[in-house]
């Protein structure tokens, strides 16, 4: 983790390098991606098998190993402790809500010369939506990522995620089942990139590709852009928190550390003017690290990545934001509206002490 003061003299240059060090993949993974779709391209289930034998300890033989079914998914939805359940079915709710606003209108109208103008909106036929399984299952994803497509009215959705082991994960499978999932097959990596783009004899191609993953997720999607369509490219994950004085230092180190626990190459930044909450966040770090089941991973990503910038004024925090352009920004102050209104460069911006937090 790297501790910098804007004050001091070779702040500028070692800041800029952190802004050019973009944690991107290496060529490696590039040319084992491209071998990967190739094989799925011209082998098809028979590749998707030993690859999820060979990455994921799980032999898929029988069609139950390879679809899990939809009333395992109503079971594991049953089954929640009340509390859970309802915590997903509220952020299930509120995330429709929020989507049904942004539903585009169509146009037709004809114009002062006589000319009829339009566009008409239609829903893809069927999307795909990649649920990582691996380091950490993310039910908040595939939440953020079905609901928006069902609102749209894709006719199917189909869910692709690793099960380590054949294990799993209950949370996940209940958010497919309020999220209306249609089919959720046990295959992960660039491999089920892959067999969405061109389809395989079980798995039946889609339009569109979204949600995240790994460096060979992202890579497979980067290179299978234009067989299928990709909601983006995303890098590694990144959170910044902008944060006076005023906080609870636990809090951030919980924030920080979310994004961590994704992956070695993720970045978690803060930046405040203050010395004596930087110095608190840091222990409240490396206390939390001790604890976190996650801990080797976010460990990892907060040494190599991990950075603490301190400001003479928080009124510095907008620019050195937007040079970061991070994916996940907090604005922990009183009055976050004067730094939001400076920004231009970020993701998702979450703004006060108590805001929705990076996910």
């Amino acid at each position: 983790m790297q501790f910098l003061k804007t004050a001091d003299a070779g702040f500028e240059s070692a800041f800029a390098r952190i802004v050019r060090d973009r944690r991107e993949s290496d060529t490696q993974v590039g040319r084992d991606v491209a071998s990967m779709i190739n094989e799925v391209r011209e082998r098809g289930d028979a590749a998707l098998a030993e690859y999820t034998a060979r990455f994921d300890s799980h032999r898929l033989a029988e069609d139950d190993d390879w679809c899990i079914p939809l009333a395992a998914c109503r079971e594991a939805y049953d089954a929640l402790d009340p509390d859970l359940r309802d915590a997903l079915e509220t952020a299930a709710s509120r995330i429709r809500a929020y989507h049904e606003g942004q539903l585009p209108e169509n146009r037709d109208y004809t114009d002062d010369i006589g000319m009829r103008l339009g566009a008409r909106w239609n829903a893809v036929e069927a999307a795909g939506l990649y649920v990582p399984g691996g380091r950490a299952s993310y039910p908040s994803s595939l939440l953020m990522n079905a609901i928006p497509a069902k609102v749209a009215g894709v006719e199917r959705l189909v869910v692709t995620t690793p099960t380590p082991g054949g294990e799993t994960n209950a949370l996940v499978l209940a958010a497919a089942h309020i999220a209306g999932v249609d089919e959720i097959w046990r295959v992960g990596g660039a491999q089920a990139v892959a067999a969405l783009a061109y389809g395989t004899d079980r798995i039946g191609k889609v339009d569109v590709i979204a949600g995240p993953g790994n460096a060979w997720v992202a890579e497979a999607k980067r290179q299978l852009y234009g067989v299928v369509g990709i909601d983006m490219v995303a890098g590694p994950s990144e959170i910044l928190v902008i944060a006076d004085g005023n906080n609870n230092p636990e809090w951030i180190a919980a924030d920080l550390l979310s994004q961590a626990e994704h992956d070695p190459t993720s970045q978690s930044i803060l930046i405040t003017d203050s010395d004596a909450l930087a110095r608190q966040v840091e222990d409240a770090v490396d206390l939390a690290l001790m604890k976190l089941a996650t801990g080797k991973t976010a460990k990892a990503s907060w040494d190599a990545h991990g950075l603490i910038v301190v400001v003479g004024s928080l009124d510095e925090a907008p620019a050195l934001s937007d040079r970061l352009a991070a994916e996940h920004v907090e604005l922990m102050v009183d009055e976050p509206q004067g730094l939001f209104d400076r920004m231009r460069h970020a993701g998702s911006v979450f703004l006060g002490r108590h805001g929705a937090g990076s996910g």
